[in-house]
């Protein structure tokens, strides 16, 4: 998560032109009917906005006006679908700005940071599992949660860099063995997270994931009468 302080009006008006017409289309394609009707699905979502506001209380934040903190993402993308991931990650931008751990000049770079990207990259990842049609359910496990995740956390802090880069904050090191060194150290925790989490729901709660096939990957082994 990245301070005010650290970027120009540029940056913080760019953030908010670009965020703003995502969130507006994910409203619009929200199954809003289904939500309505489905007490479970909308359990879903208020648990899931409290998990994210936990989940992302739980960051250091250093002087300089940088914060360090889970993702999520992920997991809430496969749970939801995309729609409904951006409105529960905005939601809970809005909680965090109502504790005063969140600034609302800066909502909209941090949100496409922390909440376009990581649901991108999840639902990216979700369709191509999909379109392969794998019938190994590691294969879902892995690269529908651990990887993207990994790749969502490495995206982030490259960006985030980038970003501050540009704006005169941040100076490479010459040794660039330590950046990458560190995206190691941020991408396996995130990828560990959200694929133990993703892992649970596919054991105990399989018809939560909105992206899961259920009878594709869960179903009976076909026996054959005549070799029995």
């Amino acid at each position: 998560m990245i301070a005010s302080m650290l970027l120009n009006e540029t940056f913080l008006l760019w953030g908010w032109l670009l965020y703003g017409p995502l969130l507006l289309y994910a409203i619009w394609r929200a199954p809003w009917v289904e939500l309505f009707s489905d007490s479970r699905r909308q359990h879903l979502v208020f648990g899931t906005v409290l998990v994210l506001c936990a989940l992302w209380l739980l960051r250091r934040d250093f002087p300089s006006g940088l914060s360090f903190h889970f993702i999520g993402m992920t997991a809430v993308t496969l749970l939801l679908d995309w729609p409904l991931a951006l409105l529960a990650g905005f939601i809970a931008q809005l909680a965090l700005l109502a504790l005063g751990k969140q600034e609302l000049s800066a909502l909209g770079v941090n949100g496409l940071l922390l909440i376009i990207l990581p649901v991108f990259i999840a639902h990216c990842c979700a369709k191509a599992i999909e379109r392969l049609r794998p019938e190994n359910l590691f294969m879902y496990i892995f690269f529908s949660g651990f990887f993207p995740a990994a790749l969502t956390a490495a995206l982030c802090v490259v960006s985030g860099t980038l970003l501050l880069w540009s704006s005169g904050i941040y100076q490479f090191s010459p040794e660039l063995e330590d950046f990458f060194g560190m995206l190691l150290l941020v991408a396996f925790p995130e990828a560990f997270i959200n694929g133990m989490a993703v892992t649970a729901f596919v054991v105990f709660k399989p018809e939560w994931l909105e992206t899961f096939n259920y009878s594709r990957y869960l179903q009976a082994p076909w026996k054959d009468d005549s070799e029995q």
